[in-house]
Formats: C-alpha cells, sequence, structure tokens
C-alpha cells in the first residue's frame, strides 16, 4: 500500500515548516536573551525575585529584552530594569 507524500512537497507545507521553523529560532533567540539578563544578574550578585524572572523569561520581544539587558548592567536591582517603562 503507498502512501501519498505529495503534500509534503506542496507550497503550503514548505511555507508552513518555514514559518513553524521561524517562529521556533525567535523564541530561541528571546530564551537566550532572557537567559543573558539572568546571567549578568547572576555574575553581579543580585537576587532575582520569582516575580522578575517570570517576568524576564515570559517575555518573547527583542527589542524589550534588549533594554532589559543593557539595564540589567546598571541597576541596583533586578526590578530596577522595569522602572522607565
Amino acid at each position: 500500500m503507498a502512501v501519498d507524500l505529495s503534500f509534503y512537497k506542496s507550497p503550503i507545507f514548505e511555507e508552513a515548516r518555514d514559518e513553524g521553523r521561524a517562529q521556533g529560532q525567535a523564541q530561541g533567540r528571546a530564551q537566550s536573551r532572557a537567559e543573558d539578563i539572568l546571567d549578568v544578574f547572576d555574575v553581579r550578585g543580585l537576587d532575582v525575585p520569582e516575580p522578575v524572572r517570570e517576568r524576564i523569561t515570559n517575555c518573547d520581544d527583542p527589542e524589550t529584552l534588549r533594554h532589559w539587558h543593557r539595564r540589567a548592567v546598571i541597576v541596583r536591582s533586578a526590578d530596577e530594569i522595569f522602572t522607565d517603562e
């Protein structure tokens, strides 16, 4: 019995696959940026309250994460990265 695999070669499938791949890559970059922020806090010896950790790790906006990363270098406490919003 032969199985029709033509759908997997169709433009619709390829577009969906490429879109899914792009979304996965974007999520991976966001996760990496969030980890970078938490690493900065760790190196600086700053305590990160759970609500702050959750807000950082749940963010998927690259520009917001970039901004927070830059602020993480200079703030006195982890929750101060949000104070200028």
